[in-house]
């Protein structure tokens, strides 16, 4: 591990170090972020019926060849490590755990914005996708409309193997005012080969300022099929942020365990997080037995709270969730629990900032029968991080 980091590293260095007429035309740019987490766990998902206390690390290197403001090369570099993993946690720390996060070249031809290569895609709030991907993202822009257009290439077809999988999307946004933003959005994924898929999903979102309160919403709907079961499914999502007070509900269909019928919401890869423990928050130590954690499929979730700066360099967030599941589990349930989150930031110098979670989940029926015990889940968790 010790010895590819210090070649990534160098090749970065000692290619912003060359003298050449190349250099000279060459701004580079770096940035990176890190942390590492300490969390401790009891009665989640992984381990029902038994704690759980992980230390990991984060590291992200960035490095951006600048040509011109209209012609970039971007790269992210990313390890993670568990501490006591082999993946360089172990004695010696000789994980082979580096990849390549990103890599694609960023240009922009009068009115259209062209990315090519390994990028990253948000769009839904995370509930349609939010993850990296191989592909290429078009974006012309008209006034104040921005049309991206994407092709994610998932699994290509190659001899001997007939699955391919890609992902097509137009989602343009319209800039209504200064205080609304539109955002409407169709997607498109198909897959064949051992497992024939076809979805589609329409929808959109909207951002508005009214006053001191921020408003957004969410919603999609999806149809399509699984080999041959119709698709229909939905998800919404609405908030509201006034600084001080917070709150938003979520929802999203799952499957009706009577029928035949295919009407769970699921996205090629989506990342949506609630509370700490029912949505896999901060530490991602586990949701509570038998939540989806950040998927959005088959849930339905309200939540609240307030955020406080007692001092300069404190603040405080207090939350209370309350969840279910849309359809009844296997055991004709659907209530999950009561769960009460505190997170306190600490700004210990510039840049970096310590975060310490403390979450308690008052587990309910559908937590009780997928792990096998009516124990409720704690969880306990701190975070020091940094990025530049």
């Amino acid at each position: 591990m010790k010895k590819i980091i210090a070649s990534a590293v160098g090749l970065m260095i000692g290619g912003g170090l060359l003298v050449t007429n190349v250099q000279a035309e060459v701004e580079n740019q770096f940035g990176g972020y890190w942390r590492t987490r300490f969390s401790v766990a009891d009665n989640v998902a992984n381990k029902p019926d038994s704690s759980f206390a992980r230390v990991d690390t984060r590291t992200r290197l960035y490095y951006t060849a600048k040509f011109t403001d209209d012609f970039k090369f971007v790269n992210k570099l990313e390890w993670n490590t568990s501490w006591g993993d082999t993946n360089g946690g172990d004695l010696g720390t000789d994980g082979d755990t580096l990849k390549f996060k990103h890599s694609y070249v960023d240009y922009t031809m009068g009115s259209l914005r062209t990315q090519v290569g390994l990028q990253a895609a948000w769009y839904g709030r995370g509930i349609l996708f939010d993850d990296d991907f191989a592909g290429i993202t078009l974006t012309p822009t008209f006034g104040n409309v921005k049309l991206p257009i994407i092709w994610m290439n998932l699994i290509y077809e190659i001899s001997g193997n007939d699955n391919d999988y890609n992902v097509f999307m137009v989602a343009p946004e319209f800039k209504v005012s200064d205080a609304m933003t539109v955002t409407p959005y169709v997607m498109y994924a198909k897959a064949d080969g051992d497992q024939d898929e076809e979805y589609w999903y329409i929808g959109g979102d909207i951002d508005a300022k009214l006053s001191a309160v921020s408003v957004y919403g969410t919603g999609i709907y999806q149809g399509g099929d699984v080999m041959d079961v119709d698709k229909s499914a939905w998800a919404f999502l609405v908030g509201a942020d006034a600084g001080i007070a917070h709150g938003q509900f979520l929802y999203a269909t799952g499957n009706d365990l009577g029928d035949t019928d295919n009407d769970a919401y699921v996205s090629v890869s989506p990342w949506y997080t609630t509370s700490e423990i029912m949505g896999e928050g901060m530490f991602s130590a586990g949701a509570a037995p038998g939540v989806t954690g950040w998927d959005p499929s088959n849930k339905m979730f309200i939540g609240g709270g307030v955020t406080i700066k007692p001092a300069e360099k404190w603040t405080l967030t207090g939350d209370v969730w309350y969840g279910m599941t849309a359809e009844d589990d296997a055991f004709g349930n659907d209530a999950i629990g009561l769960e009460f989150d505190l997170l306190a930031t600490y700004n210990l110098i510039d840049r970096m900032n310590l975060d310490m979670v403390a979450a308690y989940l008052f587990a309910d029926d559908v937590v009780e029968a997928a792990a096998g015990n009516d124990d409720d889940v704690w969880e306990l968790g701190a975070r020091l991080s940094f990025s530049f």
